[in-house]
């Protein structure tokens, strides 16, 4: 398994560090003759973009995709297509103060036990900022299955203990893309209070992918829900995630869980459109559980790298949530593990 490679044939590897030069990504395995679409790649960067709400970090980056390979009169070639976007608004700067300091929550002790040092500013590799070159991957992938009716969306069904009721019918409202927006002004308010404490909030993605024919997926190793399990909880900030019912399905009988059938298909979709491993046909619906962002100013304990006790308020510009932003990149990794099940299926391609 290569850690910065996600996919068997689509594959999909990520480079660059948060405060690096720039961060990239090289798709091998896409299909050629598929339309490059580069406004709408483009548009996709642009909603997770930072700078890009006014709940999110201030820092402001552009995000432009530049393409350098693999396309040709906005057709792809077959071979490999290579992308980067540049970083143009780091502060290195910012993160001086804690270069031999642990910030709780990030990956800085892990990071530097596993590799025997690390890149103090903004987290190298393990920045939220290496999203951006799988949302670049992912509206590629998104393309594609189109092509076969395949639509993905994502919403906020609940922030910190707010939960948002109500059917699931995009598109959804900024500026938080909620399941519905009733209690938007509440979670706002939350917000805000939050930041003037210096802290941060976690909550819950649910995300619906539409059209999905049945037979994807393996019924040992490579099931459906196992693959989305990798790529979803890939995401740095994600903690768990579930199924249709998911954690529910453990207060009901089996009666009540299982979703019976007659001539006419599925009488209900308790399982989240996969059974034994393998897609059923019915929409597959998840939710993934997103902890609060561990960038917070308010003053912590931890131990610098020689072991000493500390005392940490970090600085520099964070998310007090990261939900709005991650959206898209939920969204870019169900379509990035819908596509590559469906290449797996050749009777499909």
């Amino acid at each position: 398994m290569n850690a910065n490679t996600f996919g068997n044939n689509f594959r999909v590897t990520t480079f660059g560090e948060s405060h690096g030069s720039a961060i990239g990504v090289v798709i091998d395995g896409c299909p050629s003759n598929v339309e490059f679409d580069l406004p709408f790649i483009q548009s996709e960067l642009d909603r997770r973009r930072p700078g890009s709400t006014r709940i999110g970090t201030k820092r402001n980056e552009e995000d432009k995709i530049k393409v350098l390979s693999g396309v040709f009169e906005n057709r792809t070639t077959g071979t490999p297509i290579a992308m980067i976007i540049e970083n143009t608004d780091q502060k290195s700067h910012d993160y001086s103060s804690i270069k031999d300091i642990y910030r709780p929550g990030h990956a800085d002790f892990t990071y530097e036990k596993k590799y025997g040092l690390r890149d103090y500013r903004g987290g190298g590799r393990s920045s939220g900022r290496e999203t951006a070159a799988r949302v670049a991957a992912g509206a590629l992938a998104k393309l594609i299955l189109k092509s076969y009716g395949i639509e993905i969306s994502a919403a906020i069904r609940s922030v910190k203990d707010i939960y948002i009721e109500g059917d699931f019918i995009p598109p959804f409202k900024a500026p938080l893309y909620t399941v519905n927006s009733t209690k938007d002004n509440e979670i706002l308010s939350l917000i805000d209070k939050t930041i003037q404490e210096k802290d941060s909030l976690g909550g819950v993605i649910e995300c619906h992918i539409k059209n999905v024919m049945p037979g994807l997926g393996d019924p040992v190793f490579n099931k459906a829900d196992a693959v989305l399990s990798y790529a979803i909880m890939s995401i740095g900030a994600v903690k768990g995630i579930e199924f249709g019912k998911g954690f529910e399905a453990t207060k009901l009988y089996g009666s009540q869980n299982n979703d019976e059938m007659d001539e006419n298909g599925f009488l209900s979709n308790n399982a989240g459109g996969i059974l034994g491993g393998i897609t059923n046909g019915e929409e597959i619906i998840f939710k993934a559980a997103f902890k609060p962002t561990p960038s917070i100013a308010k003053e912590q304990k931890t131990i610098d790298k020689n072991g000493n006790p500390v005392k940490i308020e970090i600085k520099g510009r964070h998310d007090p949530i990261i939900l709005v932003r991650a959206l898209v990149v939920v969204e870019s990794m169900a379509a990035l593990s819908i596509l590559d099940l469906l290449l797996e299926n050749k009777k499909y391609v």
